[in-house]
Parts: structure tokens; C-alpha cells; sequence
């Protein structure tokens, strides 16, 4: 039987559903998702087999022009990068939004002579629906440009269509995962992922940006998996934040995120949370490629 193997990059700019996307695409949470800019930092493959075609879908850190700090520069690179060498990109945008971000990402898109989609995302939002024609007019055009699809990825309306364009972009090759495969990363990669996702959703305003997270331990032992975790922030005073009085807010991040685990990797997981500072690790290259950024 040939087999049909190629690699897909969603992309676009922060909070327009990329990461929902690709966990509604592969039929398995991988990517976290919250209700804030920039939740996911690195690009993630999804991978979808279905008979003799396989999709290797890319997640990627949104797109945005104001990028001061060197952890989003550092994002800005990880994204525009994923673009290049894949048979076709999805550019997601919001229904009824388009700002400089989007105009950015669109331009990056335009670049490496890859064939895209514009995915409209979002649509279920939109009651009355005529209301969407003066804004798809008003998308910008390009010979790359395949087509402009609207779709929900929370609901699922629209992505069947959407995979059935992708289809026909797909190569002839052989496949490049096994069958049963659904990503390239480790168990501590998605076990570090696990606690930001709790802490973002956990903490308000500015601080989810000041922190990431590290996995020091990771040890299986008869259905038991024991997982020790750091928080590393940048100050003193945002420690005191993620522990919470009397340790409650770090104990319910930690409830949740074993929960999390828990479902993830079909066992019963102990884990352990500790908060720590690395003044300026997210302005310092040396440091963010130790935590894992820009590899």
C-alpha cells in the first residue's frame, strides 16, 4: 500500500485557537490551552494516522509584533522557523479580527513559498452569520493563499473539511512515525506542561509570563510515576504569589495538574511542586535554552 506522509504548521497569533486545533485534530490533549496570550512557548507535533496517510501537524507559539523581551523574540523565532520545509501551513485568525499581530503573521506566511489556508476560527461565536461576508472580503490576498476556511475548533465544525483539503497537499512517502505515535515529545516534556497549564490558569495578570516550569525527577515504579517539579520565577515576591497562603494556591496548581497527569499517562502519579528563582532567566539566551526554548 503507498503511503502519504507530510508535515502541517499552524500558526497565527496568540489566543486564535491554534493549540485547540491540534488537540481536537489528533483526538488527545497535547498542547495546553488557557484564556491568555502566549500559553504555548514551543512548537509541539501532533501526529495524526488515518490508513495510509500521515499528518504531522506543528504547534506553534503565536505571532506578535511587540516582542521586547528576549523569551519573545526567542517564541517569534520558534514560530516564523516552523514555516519553512512543510508542505502547507494553516494561518489561524479570529472571526470578525484582524490586527497587526494577524497582519504579521500573514506576512511571514507569504514568505517561504509554502502553500497556506487562512482558517477562520471561531465562527460558533458569530450568531448571525451574513456578518462574517464583509470580513472574509476583506482578508488580504496571495498566490499562495489555497483558500479561506471557517471553522470552530472547540466545537469540530469545519475540520473535516479542513483535513480533507490538507489531503490532497500531502505527499507520497513514507511514514515518519509509527502508527500509533501522537507526538515527538517526552513524558516530562508534557508533565512540565501540565503545571504551567494549571499555573496559567491559576494566576492572574503579568506573572503566568514570569515563570516556567522544570521536571528534576521523573521516575516510574509499579504503576507509580513520581514526579518532581520546579517553578522557576524571576523575583522573590512572585514566589510568595504562586505558593499562596498557607501553600494553598501551590497545592490546588498541583492537585490539578496530577489530575492532568493522571489522564495523560493512565496511572497513578505523585507529585511534588517546589518554587524557586533564576533572576532574568527570561531576557538571558543561555538560560531559556537550558529550560528547553529555541531547540
Amino acid at each position: 500500500m503507498k503511503t502519504h506522509c507530510g508535515t502541517v504548521s499552524i500558526v497565527g497569533r496568540p489566543n486564535v485557537g491554534k493549540s485547540t486545533l491540534l488537540n481536537h485534530l489528533v483526538g488527545q490533549k497535547l498542547s495546553i490551552t488557557a484564556h491568555k496570550p502566549q500559553t504555548t512557548r514551543h512548537s509541539i507535533l501532533g501526529i495524526k494516522t488515518t490508513g495510509n496517510l500521515q499528518v504531522i501537524f506543528v504547534d506553534t507559539p503565536g505571532i506578535h509584533v511587540d516582542a521586547k523581551r528576549t523569551l519573545n523574540q526567542v517564541l517569534n523565532r520558534t514560530a516564523s522557523s516552523s514555516m519553512h520545509d512543510v508542505d502547507a501551513v494553516l494561518l489561524l485568525v479570529q472571526a470578525m479580527v484582524w490586527n497587526d499581530d494577524d497582519q504579521r503573521a500573514f506576512e511571514l506566511a507569504c514568505k517561504p513559498g509554502t502553500p497556506f489556508y487562512l482558517v477562520v476560527n471561531k465562527v460558533d461565536t458569530i450568531k448571525d452569520k451574513s456578518e462574517l461576508l464583509p470580513f472574509l472580503t476583506s482578508l488580504p490576498t496571495h498566490p499562495q493563499l489555497k483558500e479561506v476556511l471557517l471553522v470552530s475548533a472547540r466545537t469540530g465544525d469545519g475540520v473535516s473539511q479542513l483535513e480533507s483539503e490538507l489531503a490532497t497537499l500531502i505527499p507520497e512517502a513514507a511514514f515518519q512515525f509509527d502508527e500509533d505515535e501522537l507526538t515527538d515529545r517526552s513524558s516530562r516534556f508534557l508533565a512540565s506542561e501540565a503545571v504551567r497549564e494549571q499555573l496559567t490558569r491559576f494566576l492572574s495578570a503579568e506573572l503566568p509570563y514570569a515563570l516556567t516550569v522544570e521536571i528534576e525527577q521523573f521516575e516510574e515504579s509499579d504503576a507509580l510515576l513520581r514526579i518532581g517539579a520546579v517553578i522557576w520565577v524571576e523575583k522573590n515576591s512572585q514566589k510568595g504569589i504562586i505558593i499562596g497562603k498557607g501553600g494553598n494556591r501551590l497545592k490546588q496548581v498541583g492537585s490539578r495538574a496530577r489530575q492532568s497527569m493522571e489522564q495523560l499517562f493512565d496511572c497513578k502519579v505523585y507529585l511534588q511542586l517546589w518554587v524557586r528563582v533564576k533572576a532574568g532567566w527570561a531576557d538571558d539566551e543561555r538560560a531559556l535554552r537550558s529550560l528547553g526554548y529555541d531547540n
